[in-house]
């Protein structure tokens, strides 16, 4: 019998890896939600196969030949993804609306982005570097604190800036009944009125920053996030955004 060719191994070996994908996966790579959300969109009864409620995240679903469904809306599941960058401004919720009519960052994209949803969040008076993407497991990645993806901040805050007040950035410290994980701290400037540094952390708890600085006396007066891991915003104006490359893509996947 004929050996089959190479090229036609790959594709079949390509195309049967996409059947029988779990539930799960198929609502994270369709842009519903990441992997750990998807699994609250299956457990309460709002996702359909072929016409039947499934609660189990671990059901097999061929996603080009099973109709599924979320709350009675049916999925595209998109085999090209998108990947944006976005320069966050002050004054913008990271959100796609917001019930007190609050400018939101999809508001600064195209319509064509209404879709996508961002990895992790900025609040509303933090500026900078934030990713947006429909790429479930990407985003999953890149939230899930196991991952320890390093994020850099650039604070200004109130008052000088201790070396006692350091030590405890950078060995972590209780923040409501929970410790915070090591960071790094360069000092760019200080004096007695305010401080400027910037903080390498690979958490993401809510205003978890402002919190920290708030309970070592130093309210934050300006926050910025400047590097997402090896991205940075260089060239990218307040408000602007810009599609990563292939290769900042492949190295994000990589990590």
């Amino acid at each position: 019998m004929a050996r089959p060719q190479e090229g036609a191994k790959i594709e079949l070996y390509t195309r049967n890896r996409e059947l029988n994908m779990r539930l799960q996966v198929v609502l994270a790579r369709s842009g519903v939600a990441s992997r750990r959300k998807a699994a609250d969109v299956i457990g309460k009864g709002r996702v359909t196969v072929n016409g039947r409620v499934v609660r189990e995240r671990g059901f097999a679903v061929d996603p080009d030949s099973d109709t599924v469904t979320v709350d009675g809306k049916r999925l595209i599941f998109k085999k090209n993804k998108t990947y944006i960058m976005l320069n966050k401004p002050k004054g913008v919720i990271t959100s796609k609306y917001d019930p007190e009519g609050r400018k939101t960052i999809f508001q600064l994209l195209p319509g064509k982005f209404a879709s996508l949803h961002p990895i992790g969040r900025l609040d509303k008076d933090t500026t900078g570097l934030l990713l947006i993407t429909d790429d479930g497991d990407l985003t999953y990645r890149l939230t899930h604190p196991k991952f320890e993806v390093r994020k850099t901040y650039r604070v200004g805050c109130k008052g000088r800036l201790g070396a006692k007040e350091i030590k405890r950035l950078e060995r972590g410290m209780m923040i409501e009944g929970r410790k915070t994980a090591r960071a790094k701290v360069e000092v760019v400037r200080a004096d007695e009125d305010s401080s400027e540094l910037y903080l390498d952390i690979h958490e993401g708890r809510k205003r978890q920053i402002r919190n920290m600085f708030l309970f070592l006396g130093h309210p934050i007066k300006k926050l910025e996030r400047v590097r997402y891991e090896f991205l940075d915003m260089k060239g990218l104006r307040s408000g602007g955004f810009r599609h990563l490359t292939r290769a900042e893509i492949r190295r994000l996947k990589d990590m």
